[in-house]
């Protein structure tokens, strides 16, 4: 505890200081070191306030979320916050909270138990918990309502997105923003506290209107679609409205409880600590040599090549945009011009930063420039003779340690490094649609990729604002090889008679961003018929072929690029039936002899989300994929599969996965060996064992990249 958090005095102002770096989570021994320092100076005759401050870059940044797994496993009891927080504004002495960096979660309900809050004008205040499944658990949808009011509260426990100083200010959640030192500002503050602030005790901010709470999770359920724990956040605020502060405490504590031991917190926890697992790669150690990107270049102004173009400038790299022709160069250069001008107008930011992102954009028909680039990226349509040529052309321009990225969403890395001299220094960065907004970087690794190539790129993709996900070479690497079966079952579910607004809208509901028919309309469908094409000689002709995508690429429908592709899209690119596409559909399933049937939406869940996990075990056991929760970070970032399911393999082991192995055993003898069983599926089932716990045994082993 002395070492957690300590204990000096300053003129009659008692200064408790949390040190628990690098945020000051709410790890065990702090809790009880701020409250047993509080009680100490609270009997002290000669302390006449107190100040708690953070020590270090924040005040407390929330709960230690690894305390929450150890809950639901049961190797820890849930111990309350709310008793202590109870003693602390019980304190006979007025507490001043002196708040920099964020108070979010637990850190914020801390806040909220003292008397006052002061804050400098950069502090940030939030109620996150819902981006984990869960709710406030310590009385901060209680406390929260009645210092800046019932919508407030609504809008931060429900959605959990932090607000600024000046708004915690104009709320009523913090009282003065601090000009210079805030430790001196906060002990001046205290000196001149004269009577005490019972938080609780405030019921002015109470008032309702009517339906507001109704009103709230509707919104709710339409933008936080089959999410939990935002109608529970809601619930628990209204309490605070209906029931006195103790009742209101043990509705919070019920409510929280049950989000804590639902799937979707594991799912959402899962993701947490996921995001910062698939950056640590086994092998490449911390002080692997790395190259210093200072400035790029990209092969290729269409959709991909613009986008990727705007990561560079975002990040403040100049960037050389190539085409070759000006009219494309133009096009690309006016989209990227028009996404800028978008962001300016919703006030993301101002014209200037526009214009100098703009101005680190070089557009140019030529090489000119490109021996001085230390990352060169092509983003060209997926053809491999002209990705080698180009490849050919650039191992003569550029500089010896130059990166040579593809942005190939399939084609084989080693057989594009073949064409150069340096394969060492290819790599794919595959960027998802829109490059500028996804998240997700696909990076993979060529057989004779470097390790200072690997480690670069996963530097260069927290700099690009990127989640970097490593995989192997094989045809579609993780995200699109598993996206093959996944639309395929999709397709074959058409053909058997679900009607493709069905399979879409089943996906949705279950949580997905898009169905998968609608997203091959948004993606192109080309892509995916120039892809078959370039593999139709693998090709096995015993198996079945759906040919319903070909046959509506054939007519020139794309997608919502042209207006048509499984649906037919208005001027706002709205998606409504076609006739036409059932009769296609229907004439397919005739010459393919398939009889057609009523398809519930359950078996198109399990067709569909169970296909991804049998595909992924298949990447996880050939060494594709380093873990498991790499590949539910390349769903959850670059594919819209729902956080609070956790991903694809997560979600299985949360299914059950002898349950899940029964199943696809079932679709095998139904439809045909697309549907043989993984061998690690099959060892995991019958072992009683998880993907999860794959990963640990692996990590344990020191698994290398």
């Amino acid at each position: 505890m002395s070492e957690l958090v300590t204990l000096t005095h300053r003129d009659g102002v008692a200064v408790i200081t949390i040190e628990n770096p690098p945020v000051n989570a709410l790890s065990p021994g702090v809790p009880e070191g701020i409250i047993a320092h509080v009680e100490t100076a609270g009997a002290d005759p000669a302390v006449q306030s107190i100040v708690i401050i953070g020590g270090g870059r924040t005040f407390i940044a929330g709960a230690d979320i690894r305390e929450f797994g150890k809950m639901t496993s049961g190797a820890r009891p849930r111990l309350s916050l709310t008793p202590g927080l109870l003693k602390i504004e019980d304190c006979p002495k007025p507490v001043v909270m002196a708040i920099h960096g964020t108070a979010f979660g637990g850190g914020l309900e801390v806040a909220m138990s003292g008397h006052y809050r002061v804050a400098v004008a950069s502090a940030q205040v939030g109620q996150p918990e819902c981006k984990l499944g869960i709710i406030p658990g310590a009385a901060g949808t209680q406390r929260l309502p009645r210092l800046a009011g019932v919508a407030k509260a609504i809008e931060m426990c429900a959605y959990g997105e932090p607000i600024k100083a000046a708004d915690a200010l104009a709320s009523g959640i913090i009282d003065k923003i601090v000009d210079g030192e805030l430790l001196e500002g906060a002990i001046a503050f205290a000196k001149a506290q004269s009577s005490i602030r019972k938080t609780r005790d405030l019921s002015d901010k109470l008032a309702v209107e009517p339906g507001v709470f109704d009103a709230a999770r509707k919104e709710a359920k339409k933008t936080r679609r089959g999410q939990l724990a935002p109608i529970a956040a809601i619930d628990a605020v209204e309490a605070a409205t209906t029931m006195n502060f103790a009742d209101g405490c043990a509705k919070e504590a019920e409510l929280f409880q049950k989000c804590l031991f639902a799937d979707q917190s594991k799912s959402l926890i899962h993701a947490f600590f996921g995001e910062r697992a698939v950056a640590k790669i086994p092998g490449i150690e911390k002080d692997t040599p790395m190259y210093d990107i200072k400035s790029a270049a990209v092969i290729g102004a269409g959709t991909m090549g613009g986008g990727i173009a705007m990561n560079y400038a975002n990040a403040g790299i100049p960037v050389i945009i190539k085409e070759t022709t000006q009219e494309a160069l133009d096009k690309g250069m006016a989209i990227i011009a028009k996404n800028y001008s978008n962001s300016v107008k919703k006030g993301r930011f101002p014209q200037d930063v526009m214009d100098k992102r703009m101005a680190l954009i070089t557009p140019q028909l030529t090489y000119d420039g490109f021996e001085k680039a230390d990352i060169i990226v092509e983003a060209v349509f997926e053809g491999m003779a002209l990705k080698k040529e180009i490849f050919g052309a650039l191992d003569k321009i550029a500089k010896p340690d130059c990166i040579l990225a593809s942005n190939t969403s399939t084609l084989s890395i080693d057989e594009i490094a073949s064409a150069t001299s340096r394969p060492e220094m290819v790599i794919g960065h595959h960027f998802f649609s829109p490059a500028n907004v996804m998240r997700l970087l696909e990076i993979v690794k060529g057989a004779k990729t470097s390790k200072s190539v690997i480690a670069t790129s996963m530097q260069l993709a927290k700099k690009l604002n990127k989640v970097g996900v490593l995989a192997g070479n094989c045809r579609g690497f993780i995200g699109n090889r598993m996206v093959e079966p996944y639309g395929r079952e999709a397709v074959f579910l058409a053909e058997e008679g679900a009607p493709p607004e069905q399979i879409d809208g089943a996906l949705y509901e279950w949580g997905m961003a898009m169905g998968p028919l609608a997203m091959g309309d948004l993606a192109g469908l080309d892509v995916g018929w120039r892809i078959r094409k370039e593999y139709a000689h693998l090709r096995d002709p015993k198996l079945r072929y759906a040919k319903i995508s070909d046959m509506l690429c054939e007519l020139g429908r794309y997608g919502q690029k042209t207006g048509a592709g499984w649906y037919k899209y208005d001027e706002n690119r709205r998606p409504m039936p076609d006739p036409l596409v059932a009769e296609l559909i229907e004439k397919a399933a005739a010459e393919s002899g398939v009889t057609r049937r009523t398809i519930t939406n359950e078996e198109i869940i399990e067709r569909t989300i169970y296909a991804l996990a049998n595909e992924g075990a298949r990447i996880l056991e050939e060494g594709f994929a380093l873990r498991a929760v790499d590949i539910d970070i390349v769903y959850l970032m670059g594919y819209g599969f729902p956080a609070w399911r956790g991903g694809p393999m997560f979600y299985a082991d949360t299914v059950g996965l002898k349950k899940v192995y029964d199943r696809i055993c079932e679709f095998e003898k139904q439809h045909g060996e697309f549907w043989t069983p993984a061998p690690l599926l099959e060892q995991l089932a019958e072992t009683g064992s998880s993907f999860k716990e794959w990963d640990k045994q692996k990590e344990a082993a020191g698994a290398s990249a």
